[in-house]
């Protein structure tokens, strides 16, 4: 069963996944403030962290990277999110597309590219320009419309390495207290502080999309741009944890119809105490949360069993295809945990994609 669906505000939303056109988006980003040292685990090391995105979203299309010889892993070689995300969406055969949002690597798949910077490393100066701010907002606008008018329920997830330490930072600049989760078990949450300390102390009496500027990364702001026009004419999943959380806020002042619209996660977001998701959700926008287990305890692979002990939790819009799947198929959470693990076993057999 997938958490939260007893909830009337999902039903009409898990009913248009199962029995109309869906379609799961992934927009990609960067803030150089994950260049901060030991802010994030999003790749391998610092030099390849810019590289994330775009090999999660070449993954995700041809089950292999282009712009880089492996997936991407952890420093201690765990996979990306990304083998939770093309489990389920080549289980349920949900059609996909990538969107290029302040990457400053283009991804070597097809994609939209809205013509956005990176985002600066907050701790030093400010995210983006007003300007940047405004444009970043408005091709969000621009492309969530249109990708609304191509399907009945749009999932929009993300990858951007250091985007929970600027989620932080906007929900604290939007006057919202908690914490963030991590992509580390022992979440470095000390630096954290010290690096959204910096950059509040640039805040006045600043309207929402000013806050953005100063602390936040281009995500957060293209993603609340989508979810608002897109809530115009059809329903919007956002596939994500406290990053979407902070999309929520966001939109939240700006305004969107939240009726259209839910936030599905797994579990290891939803259930983590720490974090108490679904309240903060409440408190913020009245949408329903949504999640799945992905039984990760029960991998055959060390590095999925790492999800289950705290490592990840949650990425490149793995929650949200999972619940995706789950509704458009009927699937188990016992056959999607071997739907994944499957893709790792090809994954680390180094047998190539079907096609």
């Amino acid at each position: 069963m997938i958490r939260g669906s007893g909830d009337p505000r999902a039903r009409p939303i898990l009913e248009s996944v199962r029995e109309d056109r869906a379609l799961f988006s992934l927009v990609l980003s960067y803030t150089r403030t994950a260049e901060i040292p030991g802010i994030t685990v999003a790749g391998a090391g610092p030099d390849s962290m810019m590289y994330t995105p775009p090999a999660d979203a070449e993954y995700i299309e041809y089950g292999h990277c282009r712009c880089m010889d492996a997936i991407p892993t952890t420093p201690d070689g765990k996979p990306t999110p990304a083998v939770l995300t093309r489990a389920a969406l080549i289980s349920a055969g949900l059609p996909y597309i990538a969107i290029n949002a302040g990457g400053p690597v283009r991804p070597q798949v097809p994609h939209i590219d809205a013509g956005i910077e990176p985002g600066g490393n907050i701790r030093e100066g400010p995210a983006m320009t007003m300007p940047q701010a405004l444009h970043t907002l408005e091709s969000g606008r621009q492309t969530g419309g249109k990708l609304a008018s191509l399907c009945d329920c749009l999932i929009i997830g993300e990858s951007i390495p250091g985007g929970t330490t600027t989620a932080l930072a906007t929900l604290r600049g939007l006057n919202l207290p908690g914490p963030v989760s991590s992509s580390m078990p022992d979440n470095p949450t000390s630096l954290k502080e010290d690096v959204v300390r910096a950059a509040l102390e640039r805040l006045g009496m600043d309207d929402p999309v000013s806050v953005a500027s100063k602390v936040a990364d281009p995500m957060i702001l293209f993603v609340c741009g989508m979810l608002q026009a897109a809530t115009e004419s059809t329903w919007v999943v956002l596939a994500g944890g406290t990053q979407m959380l902070a999309v929520l806020a966001m939109a939240s002042k700006l305004g969107y119809d939240h009726t259209r619209a839910a936030l599905a996660t797994t579990s290891y977001i939803a259930e983590d105490p720490g974090i108490d998701l679904g309240r903060r959700v409440d408190a913020i926008s009245p949408v329903p949360v949504l999640w799945t287990d992905p039984l990760l305890e029960r991998s055959a692979h060390v590095g999925l069993r790492a999800y289950a002990a705290g490592f990840a939790k949650e990425g490149a819009g793995a929650g949200g295809a999972m619940v995706a799947a789950r509704a458009r198929t009927g699937a188990g959470a016992d056959q999607m945990q071997d739907a994944i693990d499957a893709e790792y076993s090809r994954l680390t057999s180094g047998a190539r994609a079907p096609g």
